[in-house]
C-alpha cells in the first residue's frame, strides 16, 4: 500500500461554524466547499489538510452519524507563544495553559466548537529520564 494523502475528518452538526473556526484561528483555507463537506488546506503548507463533514450526511454509516468526540488534533508549530496570545485574545478556551513538559513539548491545549481538543506543540529537549525513552536518532530528527 502506498498512502498518497492523510488527513483527519471532523464530523460535526455545524459545518459552517467549524470551518469559520479553523479558517479564522488556525490559517486553513477551503479548497472545496459544499453545504455538507469542506476540505481545508493550511495556507502555509498544502500537505497539511483537514476536512469538515456534516455528521448526518448519508455518506456516513447510519450507526456512526455522531459529532466528533474523544479526538485531539496536534499541530506542531515553531512559535506556540505567539499563537497562545492570539488564542487568548480571541477568547478561545484554554484547557491547559502554555507550559513545558518533561517529555519534550512546549504546548497548550484549546478546543474547537465541537469539543475537539487542539494541542499546539513545539518539540523541546526532554528531561534525561524521557530522553532515554526515545528511539535512536529520533531527537535529532525532530530537531531537539
Amino acid at each position: 500500500m502506498k498512502i498518497t494523502s492523510y488527513y483527519p475528518v471532523i464530523l460535526t452538526r455545524d459545518v459552517a461554524g467549524t470551518v469559520a473556526f479553523y479558517t479564522g484561528h488556525f490559517g486553513f483555507r477551503p479548497v472545496f466547499s459544499s453545504d455538507w463537506y469542506v476540505h481545508l488546506q493550511f495556507g502555509g503548507d498544502p500537505s497539511v489538510n483537514l476536512a469538515i463533514l456534516d455528521s448526518r450526511h448519508d455518506t456516513i454509516p447510519a450507526e456512526a452519524r455522531q459529532p466528533a468526540s474523544g479526538l485531539i488534533l496536534n499541530f506542531e508549530i515553531e512559535d506556540p507563544e505567539t499563537l497562545y496570545h492570539e488564542v487568548q485574545e480571541a477568547g478561545l478556551p484554554i484547557l491547559i495553559p502554555l507550559r513545558d513538559e518533561p517529555f519534550g513539548q512546549r504546548h497548550f491545549i484549546t478546543r474547537d466548537p465541537n469539543g475537539v481538543l487542539i494541542d499546539i506543540i513545539k518539540p523541546i529537549p526532554p528531561s534525561a529520564e524521557f530522553a532515554a525513552q526515545y528511539g535512536a536518532g529520533t531527537l535529532q530528527q525532530i530537531g531537539v
